[in-house]
């Protein structure tokens, strides 16, 4: 029997390819995370809920597979926390919010579908932003994350709950949503790694929608092959989404597993440095520009005007889709109903449900969308913001003909104090001044650790930025960077974090 401690450090390809020969099997793997989340998780608070019979019928019918000679998926066996806003028949979906506390869904997203048919093992479905609007989980209407690093500190959101898992080692695999940043600013704050795919390469068929035009899921890892792995098993084209991209996955794998940046052009665009950054920030960030050198990368400075109009745009189109999608949420079919005791009407009912069941977050955006998207109002606000989103991908358009890759700070700063910017929406929002760009142009993005922060002893990310459908240059260039790293200082999660 091998130690739980030495199961839960394992990458996901190490696990998969234990379970694969014997040394492991698919019940030893899950029970051991299910420990660590019983060790743990009251502290971290990255699970909302935990399907423990679920994904120990799911290890054993994986055994079984293996024992009857079966050939197994590259990812057989290996435990994944599943955010919350993906839909599952098995388990509630809530979104993190109170008007979908214990609703269970009649049908599996395509995601779910998909991982349960590659024999990913679903352990839970971690905590989020309410509706995924947030980059702190501080949103959640079930209580904050902590960050492992530093459990007073935020893990980055709207996935803070999959990040945590991850960092906390409660599972070596995760799935997030991207919408302005979701999956690349956790992973940037926890040490890990997070890629939002191009737009449309993974189904949003059964995620709860909060931004449709933005929305993207995505693997989240805790190394570059293992994030490659799982995108592969989530990615390709689904007949039930109309934004799905009807071509194969990208080469994701195999660039990461041949990372090399040798005679690639990267660039690094002016408008992500300034005002606002943290200093150790720019300083790991300047490094990684120096180690993309000496490992054979040409740097190209660009110049992207319209970026700096980026946050301003995403807060009226995201707010604007967020009031139409979120209407759906009426108290008369599913979820949360308040005050139905026959003397009041549809419309009251409505309302008291809504001011029930949402929190003041997704209250804030549902208004000023609506306000957005008003008469005499549409063109002064939501037309605008969507001619800038068009400027925003020309700017793209334009750069990617000079560069192969971009790289910047994923975020600004490191994580930030659970509270710090609780009262100040307009400081929580600069979280993710570095990733809103690409959500708003659909193409690809990762973030992945590069070293800590000296003032602080945090976790400092590197974004990586692709053009759409090129999501195999991401792994590309984050494998040789991932493993120039390692070399040089070691893997930042190699240690249980420090705070458990």
């Amino acid at each position: 029997m091998t130690d739980i401690s030495t199961i839960i450090k394992l990458t996901a390809a190490q696990t998969a390819a234990k379970i694969a020969s014997g040394e492991l099997t698919a019940v030893e793997v899950t029970e051991a995370h299910l420990a660590r989340i019983d060790a743990v998780d009251e502290k971290v608070h990255a699970f909302l809920h935990i399907d423990r019979e679920g994904a120990l019928a799911q290890a054993r019918a994986v055994d079984a597979k293996r024992a009857a000679g079966e050939k197994l998926g590259p990812l057989a066996g290996v435990p994944l926390a599943l955010k919350d806003i993906f839909t599952t028949q098995d388990m509630p979906t809530t979104v993190g919010s109170k008007i979908l506390e214990g609703w269970v869904p009649p049908y599996d997203a395509t995601l779910t579908k998909k991982l349960k048919a590659a024999d990913v093992v679903i352990l839970g479905k971690t905590n989020m932003d309410e509706f995924a609007m947030g980059s702190s989980t501080e949103n959640s209407a079930y209580g904050p994350t902590g960050n492992p690093w530093d459990l007073t500190r935020i893990p980055g959101g709207s996935g803070g709950g999959s990040s945590a898992a991850l960092a906390s080692f409660e599972a070596p695999l995760a799935i997030g949503t991207d919408t302005g940043g979701s999956i690349r600013q956790p992973a940037a704050v926890t040490g890990t790694v997070g890629v939002k795919p191009t737009y449309g390469g993974v189904s949003r068929y059964g995620m709860v929608a909060f931004s449709s035009s933005l929305d993207q899921g995505g693997p989240c890892a805790r190394t570059v092959l293992d994030a490659a792995l799982l995108h592969e098993v989530i990615g390709g084209h689904d007949p039930l989404d109309s934004t799905s991209i009807d071509a194969p996955v990208p080469p994701v794998v195999e660039a990461a597993r041949n990372g090399s940046v040798e005679g690639m052009r990267v660039g690094v665009v002016k408008q992500f440095a300034g005002e606002g950054y943290q200093a150790g920030v720019v300083q790991r960030f300047n490094e990684s520009v120096e180690l993309l050198k000496s490992l054979g990368a040409t740097i190209v400075e660009l110049d992207c005007p319209s970026f700096d109009l980026a946050l301003s745009a995403y807060y009226l189109i995201a707010p604007s889709e967020c009031s139409s999608n979120l209407a759906r949420f009426d108290a008369m079919r599913y979820g949360l109903r308040v005050g139905d005791d026959g003397t009041r009407s549809a419309e009251d009912v409505t309302a008291l449900t809504r001011e029930a069941g949402f929190g003041d977050e997704v209250k804030r955006r549902i208004i000023l969308g609506t306000y957005a998207l008003s008469s005499g109002y549409y063109d002064a606000y939501y037309g605008s913001a969507q001619k800038v989103r068009t400027l925003i991908t020309q700017d793209f358009e334009k750069a990617f003909e000079q560069v192969d890759v971009i790289v910047s700070p994923t975020t600004p700063t490191t994580a930030f104090p659970i509270g710090e910017r609780a009262d100040d929406p307009m400081a929580m929002y600069l979280a993710d001044l570095c990733t809103i760009p690409t959500n708003l142009a659909g193409n690809s993005a990762m973030s992945l650790p590069c070293g800590l922060a000296p003032e602080d002893g945090l976790p400092v990310g590197l974004q990586i930025i692709a053009p759409a459908m090129k999501d195999d240059r991401l792994y590309k260039v984050g494998a040789a960077v991932e493993a120039a790293f390692v070399e040089k200082w070691g893997h930042p999660l190699l240690e249980e974090a420090p705070s458990l």
